[in-house]
């Protein structure tokens, strides 16, 4: 989470708080981004909506990428109504009814396990049969740092190892799909596949496609992408039969988006805090799960500049805290701050948690300065949202 381009938001005085502002220009300069690889190499990126799944900005989107992946019937659906292009989708299991649903609108679908196709392959093939089917596989090899977010961990529910397909049919089977990164390089991306072509290389001559997976950063300023480019050619020239995918999440919206928060009141308790009318653990919940410091603009580390605040959020779990920053000039209630790349992995994680205010969701036009507010939230998305 150390990958963000600093700016100045430069946003209206009167945006309401809390917002989550996404950039357009900074968006279509990662779609930009994204387009020239699909067109250097020839694969085809998808919108991971697991990630980041704004649909009023998919127009834009869908003018740069081949289609969206979903993790199950209501984000293929969220595909299908407002994306328009291919549908694939992987789940760790399917019911029957979400199925029911999603074969109409699937162009893939990826199973996690062996069971799982055996039992609906007879239905797939005499009812949807243009649906290209897939199998999920764990290369038992990670690079993941964090346990939370270790795909190939010991034990993992995630993918079909190797030695669970000896001696299996695959017939009806199209296509092979590891996701094993988070947040990596490209170099990365070069260990793993050498791990996945040894283990299944065997089983690409009957196959159509690959998807990779996400957990590419390759709109990160650090992203070696000459090298991504290499492989993926390379991929295709030893490999000429298979289409290949990625499904890149937070690629899409890295450093597009702020969250706008406003100081509700300061405290004294072994030093200043700040309860903004934001919350980490409904709004950023990433910052206490990864964990990591979210950077804020013009803020520093503590005893950096000459005030320091703990933040805090607005629910009443005691955990609900930011983390510590240092300012300029001392904070006052009604100040504005800028929590820095907020669009992936923030807006589809949130929650209502103790009923705190949802924020407003908006994009601003840097060349226009123009501001739309797309969505605001109130008491009645809370309350639908029980019974």
């Amino acid at each position: 989470m150390n990958h963000i381009i600093h700016y100045n938001p430069d946003l209206p005085k009167d945006l309401p708080t809390p917002c989550f502002v996404v950039d357009l220009s900074r968006l279509e300069r990662n779609l930009e981004v994204l387009a020239s690889v699909q067109e250097e190499t020839g694969c085809h990126i998808l919108c991971a909506l697991k990630g980041f799944a704004m649909h009023s900005v998919f127009p834009l989107i869908s003018r740069y990428l081949k289609g969206i992946c979903a993790s199950g019937l209501y984000e293929a659906r969220l595909g299908k109504e407002f994306f328009g292009k291919e549908i694939h989708v992987y789940a760790p299991a399917y019911s029957e009814a979400d199925l029911a649903e999603i074969l109409p609108i699937a162009d893939h679908i990826s199973f996690n396990s062996l069971e799982q196709w055996n039992r609906f392959k007879g239905k797939i093939q005499s009812e949807a049969p243009h649906v290209s089917c897939g199998l999920r596989v764990n290369p038992e090899y990670s690079e993941v740092e964090v346990a939370l977010y270790d795909p190939c961990s010991p034990g993992s529910r995630l993918g079909i190892r190797r030695s669970q397909l000896a001696n299996q049919d695959l017939t009806g089977i199209d296509g092979l799909h590891f996701h094993t990164m988070c947040e990596q390089n490209s170099d990365t991306l070069s260990r793993t596949l050498q791990k996945f072509e040894e283990q299944f290389g065997d089983l690409f001559k009957d196959l159509k496609w690959v998807n990779f997976g996400g957990g590419h950063h390759i709109t990160s300023p650090h992203y070696d992408r000459r090298q991504l480019t290499d492989i993926l050619t390379d991929f295709r020239k030893r490999h000429s039969n298979l289409d290949v995918y990625l499904e890149p999440g937070e690629a899409i919206a890295l450093n597009t988006g702020v969250l706008a928060t406003s100081v509700l009141d300061i405290i004294e308790n072994e030093g200043h805090i700040a309860i903004l009318d934001t919350s980490a653990t409904c709004h950023l919940p990433d910052t206490l799960e990864m964990p990591y410091r979210a950077e804020i603009y013009g803020a520093s580390q503590p005893g950096e500049k000459g005030h320091r605040y703990r933040l805090g959020g607005m629910s009443c779990l005691a955990g609900d805290i930011f983390g510590e920053y240092s300012f300029d000039d001392r904070l006052s209630v009604g100040d504005r701050l800028y929590f820095l790349d907020m669009a992936h992995y923030t807006m589809v994680k949130t929650t209502m948690f103790n009923g705190v205010k949802h924020p407003s969701i908006a994009t601003w036009d840097p060349e226009t300065k123009a501001l739309s507010i797309v969505r605001e939230f109130g008491y009645e998305d809370y309350k639908h949202r029980l019974s």
